[in-house]
């Protein structure tokens, strides 16, 4: 990207033999110059001082201070360190760490950071003067620098894509607007206002200046215990009422409260509208007849953080699930209503009608995007609510980090470095020293492995508590359903039918259902072979009832369809969708209503719904929340759920059950229903609500095979001869006994969906046309004119793009993400040619 960088990586290849540290000599030609403290190149140290050898052109530099030294954001893995420019004394008063710069690098102005000011440079090099400083606001604060360079060295990534995630671009006529607000007063910390009458106040303020001291043993401790520090008089938690029925429950929120960090992975239990808004006696309201019990629990935990005069960040998967957080701690704190909103004209929904949180979601836009973390970064809320986009917000004297559903895709970044949320925040909550809580109606297997390993623990309540508060769960497999002959093949059996027009004398009915559209997968009606189709050999689906067959890869129809193994023009059904079934049960239940809720739908995702009879059909994570929840929920094509062959398909189809049954009505009067043979591991633990029985067993199954998370994978994809070189220049050894060794590489389908370099394979979220078989079919068609068929063929074979999987023990992790960076950053010194993807803790292992 850089003429002057790239012309001396040339020049240092051509010469031959070039290491690493040899390509990075060459960017002493260019005006930034690289702050690696190695003195020349011939091991001396410099003595100069920084205006010795610099090109100002005449321009002051500032006397304090003068070198600025920066980040800058650039591409390839070699330039990923930071460099030294001047300090111009224009610029002497804003040039602060944390702002944006300008700063010359070859021929180009590159935007980056200031990470720090000092007297002198260690490079040998000439040093030029800052271009510009964008804006005054120092948006990089030194903790989310911190993280972000964690998180880069975690995912063998460079600090700069960290950035681009970490922090949203710039919006100036929000700058502008927010700096005209007049600075608010910060709170007195309840606890040193105690410590000033003596008393019992005065032991919970010791207890809460002295809780980060004692933070580290977290782990080591139980969740039950109380807090050593509170001695006889523990600290005063606001209402715990929905902490209640877990064991340690109370006692975890007073550890909070205190200043202590510990750190838990939390089953939460199911129910909607049964919790007290804020410990009122008058009963729920009806904001919390609609509001979850997790909801009203994490709010609950938050201000218990914030009673200890800390802040708190609360990651969910989508922006209704941060609604509903939102108004659970509105809900927990009836004094923030009363003061009103604070929040600026133009706000939207990035500020809650709470003066202390702010919700911080991407899908709200640039303007609010940037206005709320402005908020936060100014200290203006002491809790952030927000999307995966939320992970790094600036929270002042963070006390506790929420993760809320990690099985959701949603969580996990699609771009690079691939960071997922949980790791991120738990990176976080060791290094800043707050409480972590990981919560989830079902569990994924990398949340028990942090049970395992004994770095957090268990939240979760007793038995005898879980099957009264959960609905009752029958499964109506084929073996259940025997007696009833032919009727058993139903999609929708007789039982389920009539346990449904029962619930609905009492209220909603929910229908989930796995697949949005119409018809997403057809087939020939006489030979059933799968229609495909004629242009890309895509599956054909029908999109609506009266529509013609459309390709769900490339869109286009095929109103013309002839099957090519009978030349039959007949098409059935192979999958149903939402629609369709929506469309089966208005026929079915003549005078109820029924709704849909999916993205694919024309009314889109539906937030909530009333408490009167009704059928909703919803797509797993569309399911609306039904006010004091759903009389019945069926759960149909249980199949199809855990038909994948992927490793978390079992863990992944649990949790989308448990989601929705969390909705439903304690039971014997709220039943769950799951129609057709699913795998019997997560149908057992749904019938008997224990998903942490169920992780337990997936990752002591995965500790036997050497798959993760008992070790640490990567996944290098991309053109052959590019992965082997990352590969190869790794070095890492097969030892089948500690389950390290290079697996493949493995050709993949250049035909299916995003399984081209940067593909996330079939069935992902988006995936139309994939990329990667378009850039395929060029390379091909380049090489040798399709003239003969079989070397035709075999030079087509190469050019199929390639994944290889590296695995390590989880003790070699670290090391495996040094020399996947430190290979990639050769590569993009020497400027080798192909594409290569790497991806630390894939989800999928193929």
């Amino acid at each position: 990207m850089n003429g002057d960088v790239d012309q001396a990586v040339q020049d240092g290849v051509a010469e031959g033999g070039v290491t690493e540290d040899g390509a990075l000599l060459g960017l002493d030609e260019v005006g930034g110059a690289p702050a690696a403290g190695k003195g020349d190149s011939r091991g001396r140290k410099s003595s100069r001082g920084p205006l010795d050898n610099a090109e100002t052109n005449g321009i002051p530099i500032a006397e304090h201070l003068p070198v600025a030294r920066v980040v800058l954001d650039l591409q390839p893995g070699h330039l990923d360190h930071p460099y030294d420019y001047l300090v111009p004394v224009s610029m002497d008063a804003d040039a602060q760490p944390g702002v944006r710069i300008k700063a010359r690098f070859g021929r180009q102005d590159v935007a980056g950071y200031v990470v720090a000011r000092q007297e002198t440079s260690d490079h040998d090099g000439r040093l030029v003067p800052l271009r510009k400083v964008v804006s005054g606001e120092q948006v990089l604060t030194p903790q989310v620098l911190a993280l972000c360079r964690a998180v880069a060295d975690r995912y063998a990534g460079t600090l700069a894509d960290v950035l681009r995630l970490a922090l949203p671009p710039r919006h100036a006529r929000v700058e502008k607007e927010t700096e005209k607000e007049p600075e608010k007063e910060p709170e007195k910390e309840p606890e040193k206002e105690a410590a000033k009458e003596g008393g019992a106040g005065a032991e919970a303020a010791e207890a809460a200046e002295a809780g980060s001291a004692g933070a580290g043993s977290a782990e080591t401790e139980s969740a039950e215990a109380e807090p050593a520090a509170a001695g006889d008089s523990p600290v005063p938690v606001p209402d715990a009422s929905a902490w209640a029925p877990y064991r340690g429950g109370e006692a975890y929120l007073r550890r909070i409260a205190a200043g202590e960090a510990p750190r838990a992975v939390w089953s939460a239990l199911p129910g909607v509208g049964v919790d007290r808004a804020g410990g009122s006696a008058g009963g729920a309201t009806e904001a919390s007849a609609i509001t979850p019990h997790w909801a009203a629990a994490v709010a609950q935990a938050v201000r218990a953080c914030t009673a200890g005069g800390r802040g708190a960040l609360v990651v969910v998967p989508d922006a209704r699930d941060a609604e509903r957080v939102v108004a659970a701690l509105e809900n927990a704190a009836p004094g923030n209503r009363a003061r009103g909103n604070t929040a600026p004209e133009g706000a939207g929904g990035a500020e809650s009608g709470s003066d202390d949180v702010v919700r911080l979601l991407a899908d709200d836009g640039p303007a609010p995007r940037y206005r709320a973390f402005l908020r936060a970064l100014r200290g203006g809320a002491r809790v952030v609510v927000g999307t995966r986009a939320a992970m790094f917000a600036p929270v002042a004297d963070l006390g506790l980090v929420v993760l809320w559903g990690d099985g959701e895709e949603t969580l996990a970044e699609p771009h690079a470095p691939y960071p997922h949320a949980r790791d991120v925040l738990a990176l976080r909550a060791e290094r800043e020293d707050a409480a972590f809580l990981l919560g989830s109606p079902g569990r994924t297997v990398q949340a028990q492995a942090l049970l395992a390993s004994g770095w957090a623990r268990e939240l979760a309540a007793p038995r005898d508590v879980v099957r009264a508060r959960a609905p009752r769960v029958r499964a109506l497999t084929s073996v259940e359903l025997a007696r009833d002959g032919a009727a058993a093949a139903a999609r929708l059996p007789s039982v389920a039918w009539r346990a449904a027009r029962e619930a609905l004398e009492r209220g909603p009915v929910l229908v989930q259902v796995p697949r949005s559209g119409y018809l997403p997968v057809v087939a020939c009606s006489r030979c059933r072979v799968a229609a495909r189709c004629a242009h890309c050999h895509g599956p054909l689906g029908l999109p609506h009832a009266d529509g013609a067959p459309q390709c769900t890869w490339c869109g286009r129809l095929a109103g013309g369809w002839r099957c090519d193994e009978c030349g039959w023009t007949g098409l059935r059904s192979v999958r149903v969708g939402s629609a369709r079934t929506a469309e089966e049960l208005g026929r079915a239940f003549t005078g109820v209503p029924v709704r849909l809720s999916a993205a694919s739908a024309p009314g889109g995702v539906i937030d909530a719904v009333p408490d009167t009879p009704a059928l909703i059909v919803a797509t797993p994570g569309a399911e609306p929340v039904a006010a004091h929840g759903y009389a019945i929920a069926l759960l149909l094509d249980a199949a199809v759920m855990t038909g994948g062959t992927g490793l978390a398909a079992g863990t992944e189809a649990l949790h989308r059950w448990l989601a929705a049954a969390s909705l439903v009505r304690p039971g014997p009067q709220g039943q769950v229903l799951l129609v057709g043979d699913g795998a019997p591991g997560p149908t057992q633990a749904l019938v008997r609500f224990d998903p942490a029985g169920f992780a337990e067993r997936e990752l002591d199954e995965r500790a036997e095979l050497h798959l993760p998370p008992a070790v640490r994978v990567a996944a290098v994809t991309g053109d052959r001869l590019a992965v082997d070189a990352v590969v190869g220049r790794v070095g890492l050894r097969e030892d089948l006994g500690a389950g390290s060794g290079v697996l493949g590489p493995v050709e993949l389908d250049p035909d299916a969906p995003g399984r081209g370099a940067g593909g996330r394979g079939p069935g992902g979220r988006g995936g139309a046309a994939p990329s990667g078989r378009r850039e395929q079919g060029r390379g091909a068609g380049g090489g040798g004119g399709g003239s003969a068929g079989g070397s035709a063929a075999g030079f087509q074979a190469l050019d199929l793009p390639v994944r290889t999987v590296l695995r390590v023990p989880l003790a070699q992790g670290d090391e495996l993400a040094r020399r996947l960076k430190a290979s990639l950053a050769v590569r993009s010194a020497r400027r080798e040619g192909g594409t290569v993807r790497v991806q630390l803790d894939p989800k999928e292992m193929l």
